[in-house]
């Protein structure tokens, strides 16, 4: 699960930067559909996505999870990152190709290092809603042992009886790891959400 994040983030902050900064034909369009599909209900997609997945022969493995959960975090992750990029001034872009500097270097050298609270803090969301992901897991594997960690809480709970305690203390440690990366990246979260707060 470890790879959802980063290749979701990746592929979200290139599709972002393309349409907020290169304004690409029909970027406007593509992201319209993107915001549009953050109105449907999530469960909406739990039996489509399934017949996908058995059809590809993905069902039960890991890949299950790891592909569906990229693609349903993208019209999410697109919109974070196209808001930070969309405050950008334009002028930067525009000094930067007078010096020489193509779209590619203008990326790297202007745009990811202003980006990289807003990066850091949809990392932390995103991080937070893969490690939490229940129905997904629990309709796409049927292997407890691939399952995510909030999937694995279901074994404590039967028909007839609840292990209160070890039901407890598996929470427990499904928050430990959330707390943690929030702590860590707690500075960049506050410092992207007060980004657009501040003119000047």
């Amino acid at each position: 699960m470890l790879g959802v994040v980063p290749i979701a983030v990746l592929i979200a902050t290139m599709a972002a930067y393309a349409i907020a900064v290169l304004e690409i034909p029909l970027g406007g369009v593509f992201y319209t559909i993107l915001v549009l599909t953050l109105t449907l209900p999530y469960e909406i997609v739990i039996v489509p996505l399934y017949e996908q997945t058995r059809a590809m022969g993905l069902l039960g493995t890991q890949w299950a999870l790891i592909l569906p959960l990229i693609g349903m975090n993208m019209p999410f992750a697109v919109f974070w990152m196209r808001a930070h990029f969309a405050g950008v001034p334009k002028e930067l872009s525009e000094a930067a190709g007078m010096d020489g500097a193509g779209p590619w270097r203008a990326l790297f050298h202007i745009h990811l290092p202003l980006a990289r609270p807003a990066i850091a803090s949809l990392a932390l969301l995103m991080f937070l809603s893969t490690w939490n992901q229940f129905l997904l897991a629990l309709v796409l594997i049927d292997d407890p042992n691939k399952r995510t960690m909030a999937g694995a809480l279901q074994a404590f709970t039967t028909k007839y009886s609840t292990d209160q305690v070890l039901l407890n203390a598996g929470a427990l440690l499904i928050m430990a790891p959330t707390i943690l990366v929030f702590l860590v990246l707690q500075r960049h979260f506050v410092k992207a959400l007060l980004q657009g707060s501040v003119k000047g």
